[in-house]
């Protein structure tokens, strides 16, 4: 079916092939462009919002630090002999005990202190922020997913679907269109319920349209009923010849999801992008039942999350597709580190990222965080890892985006980071995790300036920067390559705030982070 109206959609009615680009700008064809259509691979991205903003700290228990989270986040902490050991220094949740069986079979990966620079902490605009790779400071009205297509498909939604592009690239799970994939004209995504009973819409004559602001408000409605049906009579064929091998739990939203999608995708569909949704994750309070810890609005959603993954990575192994699909959980922040007597926590910073596939380098990446007793009331995780990097990587390491490209689409500082292996290995996870920079800050706590040592371990371009203790950045100290070995950097500090100031260190991939106080 092909569709060549002169027109324009902004939100949700109907879905295009979304591409993050493989080639250069100004290419007729992305490698993404041939991921969607058959071409050397076809590979697939499912993501998941966590909606309100995970408790990263009692999802992911750092056990080296377990006596300091006691004191100062005792009335929500796990009991720590109730805890999954994921590794000697690591234990989850025992809500997520599911994802242990992922990590034992190689399927998990973890990336600790994850968040963005200068936190903003509002849901709406930090939500915002994730959704379209912006700066804090930046305001973009596209998702990091949708840029590219207004890249290789200037004019979208003309002549789509067509002979070569048939199906949605992407799907959001639900009745909205998630802002990942908001282009500039156009969200490319198709909002799917129930992906058997898609959505039908009347279609006006196609007669001519005055060339007035009415006609072209005309043109928009009919474009968006056309390509809505288009699409969804795609949809709907392609379910039916789908299949679960696996079972699901019932009464669970996300699981409902993910058997659709993992049906959508065993039934011949060529939907590249999956958005799931599980909401409830702003547990300012009640976030564990007073004296019972395992109870409580986080241990409920944080079992619906890890069996309903659970049960699709089952699936996948048993459809015979799981090297064809990977999984992204992210949330637009973490939770404060000293919990409120609400027995609950308030909106933070950083928080662990997971990701689930057989082509997902099972490790930790990053280092378990250092918990002060005297930890502020307003203090936050640090962020370790910039969100960007990780949306970057999977551009480029699943979907074989060109780093340049990538640069483009997010931003200017882009850095790859190792979350994708070879699909199918397996190997003994409780070594230790991928290694982090060596860095010291002395003294710890300062007035006018403080020392900060650190070693590279290669000749590369290392950056130091200092955050308060809500994530917003004092300075950027340098940004240069600088030679292996050890380097003494004396900061200047009297004119920061009084309080905590953490330093953090990037080489590459890898990243220190260093807490000190200023006095």
């Amino acid at each position: 079916m092909k569709i060549a109206r002169r027109g324009f959609l902004k939100t949700s009615f109907a879905a295009a092939p979304l591409l993050a680009g493989g080639m250069p700008f100004g290419m007729p064809r992305s490698a993404l462009f041939d991921v969607i259509n058959g071409g050397a691979t076809d590979r697939v991205l499912v993501l998941i919002n966590l909606v309100g903003g995970n408790d990263g700290l009692n999802s992911l228990v750092p056990l080296d630090q377990y006596d300091n989270l006691a004191a100062v986040r005792g009335n929500v902490l796990l009991p720590q002999n109730k805890l999954v050991g994921l590794t000697s220094t690591l234990g989850l949740h025992p809500s997520l005990t599911p994802f242990d069986k992922l990590w034992k079979e190689g399927s998990l990966g973890i990336i600790q202190g994850v968040g963005y620079p200068d936190q903003n902490g509002s849901h709406f605009r930090s939500a915002d922020i994730w959704a379209t790779a912006s700066a804090a400071d930046e305001v973009i009205t596209t998702g990091w997913l949708g840029r590219q297509l207004d890249r290789d498909y200037p004019g979208f939604p003309e002549n789509y679907p067509n002979a070569d592009a048939t199906d949605p690239v992407a799907i959001s799970m639900g009745s909205a269109a998630s802002e990942t994939c908001q282009g500039s004209v156009s969200n490319f995504s198709l909002a799917v319920r129930d992906p058997r009973y898609t959505i039908s819409v009347f279609e006006t004559p196609d007669a001519q349209v005055p060339d007035s602001g009415y006609g072209r408000e005309l043109d928009f409605l009919r474009t968006a009923a056309s390509q809505t049906n288009a699409y969804g009579e795609v949809v709907r064929t392609k379910v039916t010849k789908g299949f679960n091998l696996a079972t699901y739990p019932s009464d669970n939203y996300l699981a409902d999801q993910l058997r659709w999608i993992a049906r959508m995708i065993s039934g011949g569909l060529k939907t590249r992008v999956y958005v799931a949704t599980l909401g409830g994750f702003d547990t300012h309070a009640s976030q564990v039942v007073d004296g019972k810890p395992l109870e409580g609005e986080h241990a409920r959603l944080l079992d619906k999350l890890a069996k309903a993954i659970g049960a699709f990575q089952a699936d996948l192994n048993a459809l015979g597709i799981a090297e064809r699909v990977i999984g992204m959980t992210f949330s637009e922040f973490g939770r404060r580190i000293r919990s409120n007597a609400a027995f609950g926590t308030d909106h933070g910073a950083a928080a662990p990222q997971f990701l689930f596939g057989a082509c997902v380098n099972a490790k930790v990446l990053g280092a378990n965080p250092t918990i002060d007793r005297a930890v502020d009331e307003q203090e936050s995780l640090p962020m370790q890892y910039d969100f960007r990097d990780v949306y970057g990587s999977v551009l480029e390491e699943w979907f074989a985006v060109a780093p340049a490209d990538v640069r483009r689409v997010l931003y200017a500082e882009y850095t790859r980071l190792p979350i994708i292996s070879p699909c199918g290995t397996v190997d003994v996870r409780d070594a230790a995790p991928i290694a982090p920079l060596a860095m010291a800050v002395s003294p710890s706590v300062f007035s006018a300036s403080t020392t900060v040592t650190f070693t590279t371990v290669a000749d590369a371009r290392v950056e130091l920067e200092a955050y308060d203790m809500t994530g917003r950045r004092l300075e950027t100290l340098f940004s240069r390559k600088l030679p292996a070995g050890e380097h003494t950097v004396t900061v200047l500090t009297g004119a920061y705030p009084a309080g905590v100031v953490v330093f953090r260190l990037r080489e590459g991939a890898q990243v220190r982070v260093v807490r000190g106080v200023r006095g």
